[in-house]
Formats: structure tokens, sequence, C-alpha cells
């Protein structure tokens, strides 16, 4: 594809898949919740197609979400190489009941726990690039560790690992490696005897059954990992914290559930208020700044803009700061689609130019900011530089 050229978006993609199906846009909209009118204003381009309306529209067509995003995204230069190294991590799936046979001598425990360390900085940083370089030879590392000494240690290492390799495939819209490293991710936890680390893993599992549209199956999961925290525990607020930010989001996009959205909301903010702090064991970013956010995602998710809005004026450029790079461009993905919504153009790629600043490699490979972007290009008589760049960027 040219610079120049539109990349094909959801919407088409949508209609492609509806005619193979042999479905109208009445049929469409009958095995959803969506009306043919949302339907066909998405198929046309006159609507973004949010995440909610992408996962209700793939499980009734039958397919994986990312195939009507038209992931895994290709990028240009550098950021492509990122896809080089799923590949490598398929080589360590393969390493269930026995390590690896390793070329060399492996690296001490401290080295590896350090870049464990690392890999969750990067994947806070959104430096995806960085994170899939190091991943694969430390997990393989890790592995070959763990099967010779069965440290339980060694085995929460692992398990921290995989997490990190999960967040990475899923990013990148592979959703079969994801599900396979979150196996092995929740394996080494239950072998590292460590009863919060399991609960953990849930976290990314439910967004991926919240991507497929299963969100009554991802809140039964979280209240049961929420049931199952020992107050006793010095990670048990940081747990059960994100547990609960996590909860309000799956309540807040399930048709089911909407209601009680923001009383799991209320109950992570009541917790983040009354908590002792303490120093983060998982780095799950259970923060004051990260619960505000999330505030505002729990709205954006409900549908309500307006509430969306004013919880983004109340949070402030100093909460966004102290975010990390993923969490402050997430929030500004998120108020991009709000301001393309209601129809104020100019805000939303701001947003969305602000999110790029900070975490340019999340904004490359996120459906929702490639969605925005398209609308943009469609909707504007001519592309301002900010626009003209990103579109560039994804038009590969």
């Amino acid at each position: 594809m040219t610079q120049d050229a539109a990349p094909e978006t959801v919407g088409v993609r949508i209609a492609r898949a509806r005619k193979r199906r042999g479905l109208t846009q009445h049929g469409l909209a009958d095995k959803s919740r969506y009306s043919r009118g949302h339907i066909a204003q998405v198929e046309s381009g006159q609507k973004v197609a949010i995440p909610s309306f992408v996962a209700a529209v793939a499980a009734a067509l039958g397919l994986d979400p990312g195939e009507l995003y038209g992931q895994p995204y290709r990028a240009r230069g550098h950021d492509d190489r990122v896809h080089t190294w799923i590949p490598e991590l398929r080589r360590v799936l393969a390493y269930v009941d026995v390590g690896p046979e390793l070329a060399g001598r492996p690296r001490g425990l401290d080295v590896l726990a350090e870049e464990v360390a690392t890999a969750r900085r990067l994947l806070l940083d959104a430096k995806l690039s960085r994170l899939g370089g190091r991943l694969p030879g430390v997990l393989e590392e890790l592995t070959y560790y763990a099967h010779e000494t069965d440290d339980h240690a060694v085995w929460a290492l692992l398990s921290k690992g995989h997490y990190a390799a999960v967040s990475l495939a899923r990013r990148l819209g592979y959703t079969g490696d994801a599900l396979a490293l979150m196996d092995r991710a929740m394996e080494a936890a239950r072998r590292s005897q460590d009863p919060h680390l399991p609960l953990v893993v849930t976290l990314p599992r439910t967004l991926l059954l919240m991507a497929m549209d299963q969100t009554r199956p991802a809140l039964t999961l979280l209240d049961r990992a929420a049931a199952e925290i020992d107050p006793a525990l010095s990670d048990a607020d940081e747990v059960a914290g994100a547990l609960e930010l996590r909860s309000a989001i799956v309540a807040a996009r399930s048709p089911h559930a909407g209601s009680q959205a923001w009383d799991y909301y209320g109950r992570a903010v009541t917790r983040a208020q009354s908590s002792t702090r303490r120093a983060a064991v998982h780095d799950l970013q259970f923060t004051a700044a990260n619960v505000a956010v999330h505030g505002a995602a729990v709205a954006v998710e409900l549908g309500d803009l307006d509430e969306a809005a004013r919880r983004d004026h109340e949070i402030g450029e100093r909460t966004l700061t102290a975010l990390p790079p993923e969490r402050r461009a997430h929030h500004e993905i998120d108020m991009s689609r709000v301001h393309v919504e209601v129809g104020d153009y100019g805000k939303a790629l701001e947003r969305l130019a602000s999110a790029d600043r900070v975490a340019p490699q999340m904004v490359t490979f996120h459906p929702t900011a490639r969605s925005v972007v398209a609308h943009l290009v469609d909707v504007r008589r001519s592309l301002p530089e900010p626009l003209r760049r990103l579109h560039a960027r994804m038009s590969t």
C-alpha cells in the first residue's frame, strides 16, 4: 500500500464478513445487540467502530475481533521488528514438561529477576520492540531454572515474565499466542505457591474475554479472584484494587451488568483512599492517578460521554503526568474517541497527538487509535500535519 492510500476500515471488513455469512444488516442486528442503523453507520464510516461494538459483531459473525480490526498491524521501519519476536515466544511455549537445552550457561537468577522487572517497566512505558527483544531469552532461561530447581521463587519470576509476554501478544493482536502464554503464566503462578499470583493472571485473561464479548464469564472470574484474596498479605490491597478496577471496566462493557460498574469502581476508590501505602509487589498501578483515569474509562464504556468529559476535566495535567506512558496514552485514546463521537474533531486529534508523544508504539498498534485516525481522515477536507503523520504511519 502506498503512503497516501487509505487503509481498509473496520466497517469495510464487517460488511464483507457479514455478506460472506449471507447476512443482511438486519440479520446481523438480530444476532448482535446493535441496531441496523448503527451497523450501517459503522460500515459506511459515519461512526467509529468502538471496542464493544467490534466484540459483539465479531462474536455474532463467529470471528476473532482481530480479523475485523485487521490485526496484526504492520508498521514502518524499526517498529515492525516487534513482530519478529512472536515466533521466538512460540518456541518458548514448546517447553511444557521439560526445560530447554541451552546453547550456553544461563545468566544468574539475580540478573534474570532484574530482567523481569525491566520487562514490566518496558510494558508500562509501551516500548514494545524493546520488550519483545528481551523476553524470549529471559523466558527460556527462567524455564530452564524452573525445571532444574523447582524453586517457588523461580516459578514466580517465570509467571511474571509470561505475563509480560501475554500483554505484548495481546497488544499486537496475536490472540491465540496470548491465550497459550497465559496458560503458561497461570501454571507457573500456581507452582510459585504465591496465593495471589494466580489472581493477578486473571487480569489479562479477562481482557481477552472482554474482547470476545464474554463479559459475564469475565466478571465471574474476577469475582472469584476477589473472594480468594488473603487480607493479611502485604499485596492484598494492590491485587484487590486492580481486580475492582478491571471489574468496573468489564461491567461497564457488559449489557447485563452495566449498573454494577460504578459499584465496583466505588470500592476501588474507597480502597485507594483508606489503604495503607505500601510498596507495590506486582506493579499493578493501583494508584490515585490510575483510579482517576479508570473513572473516565468507565464512563466512556457506559457511553456517558458528558460524564467522561467531566471526569477528564477534573483529572488535570498533574494527575496525567503521574501515570506511566501506557496508562496516560490509553486515557488520551479514550478521550479522542469521546471527542470524535461528539463531533469535536480538533480535540480528538489533539488527544491522539498527546498519546503519540508519550507512547508512539502503543498508538501505532492500538485498534481504537487507528479507527479514530481513519474517521478523522474521512471527515477532514485537509489533513493537518499530526494527522497526516499518523495516517502515513498506519497506512502499511
